[in-house]
């Protein structure tokens, strides 16, 4: 998959070339980091692309807390300024599937995986809409994710309002899909190496490649419709050609302030993708302005929207009724 658009570096100038240390990578105990710097931090233009095999045993060393920090900064950062490839995120994500716990999901619907890693900033989260909506039509739902911003209303305190605890253990989150077809799950249970490195944001000052791995997360592999809302142009990109060549479910679109709900005003143009097959499913558009909510993004505020639209009270905005129309047609198809 070598020649896909670099996150963040706005197009595929850097060589692709794979690096030529392969050996020190063979034992993640002996591996030559500063090789691998020296390989991918030589800029957008000049740097060169890992293997997927070579990926995979860097990404792994990150996750068991193997790599020093100097070298793990230095590592994160050249990625983020190179940006990842194809074959650099098939690696990644192999090691943080092995590193991933895994969820049974109850027989019937796949499981519909919804990101949650920014919360609100502006306007109202309506995240939870998306999960309420697909539950109360028997779809399993999963939220995973992590908060750590200060300038942003965390989607946890939301959903605690809701009254949407999270659950404490795999097999807690296992009996309440059973039960009511929604579960949340904080990233430290799913995958706590993955957990740490994104814990690294507010250190570094920037995001990492960890960041685009967690929107990735499939704790039921071959159960699942992962809902990936990207932020930035490239990454539709990037997702659209990583995705072909999985044998999976997933819509792909850009997010709402970060999180995995389609704008109520500004139809995001959503991507689905079937068994390595993709189709546009609805081009991008306005939407009514009527429906936008007249609601902040604070907890109460944001609660009381919620309720409001599952009870009738408020209009869902059309957008959302698509996205949750997609997602059902994904979860219970072929």
């Amino acid at each position: 998959m070598q020649g896909v658009v670099p996150i963040d570096s706005g197009g595929p100038e850097h060589a692709t070339a794979p690096l030529g240390y392969g050996e020190a990578l063979g034992d993640n105990r002996a591996m030559n980091y500063a090789a691998i710097i020296k390989e991918i931090g030589r800029g957008a233009k000049g740097a060169k692309d890992m293997s997927r095999e070579q990926a995979q045993a860097v990404f792994a060393a990150i996750l068991t807390g193997e790599v020093p920090d100097m070298e793990l900064g230095a590592m994160l950062l050249s990625l983020r300024i190179k940006g990842e490839s194809g074959d650099e995120l098939a690696g990644f994500k192999m090691a943080m599937d092995a590193a991933t716990a895994h969820v049974d999901v109850p027989a019937g619907p796949r499981c519909v995986l919804l990101p949650t890693y920014n919360g609100g900033r502006k306007q109202a989260n309506l995240m939870p809409v998306v999960a309420l909506l697909l539950a109360r039509a028997g779809i399993p739902v999963l939220i995973q994710g992590r908060h750590d911003f200060d300038s942003r209303v965390s989607p946890f305190e939301l959903l605690d309002a809701l009254d949407i605890q999270r659950a404490a253990s795999i097999q807690e989150a296992e009996a309440q899909l059973a039960a009511r077809h929604l579960a949340v799950l904080p990233l430290h249970v799913l995958n706590p190496g993955l957990d740490r490195l994104l814990a690294l944001r507010p250190r570094l000052g920037v995001r990492n490649s960890g960041h685009t791995l967690a929107k990735m997360l499939d704790p039921c592999p071959r159960r699942s419709v992962r809902v990936i809302a990207v932020t930035h142009p490239p990454y539709l990109v990037t997702m659209e050609q990583y995705l072909r060549d999985e044998d999976g479910h997933a819509l792909l679109m850009r997010g709402t302030e970060g999180e995995a709900y389609a704008h109520p005003r500004r139809r995001p143009r959503m991507l689905v993708v079937e068994h390595g097959v993709t189709r546009v499913a609805c081009e991008q558009g306005e939407s009514d302005a009527d429906e936008m909510p007249d609601a902040d993004c604070s907890v109460p505020a944001n609660t009381a929207i919620v309720r409001a639209m599952l009870a009738g009270e408020a209009p869902v905005p059309t957008p959302i009724l698509e996205q949750v129309a997609l997602l059902k047609a994904l979860a219970t198809g072929d």
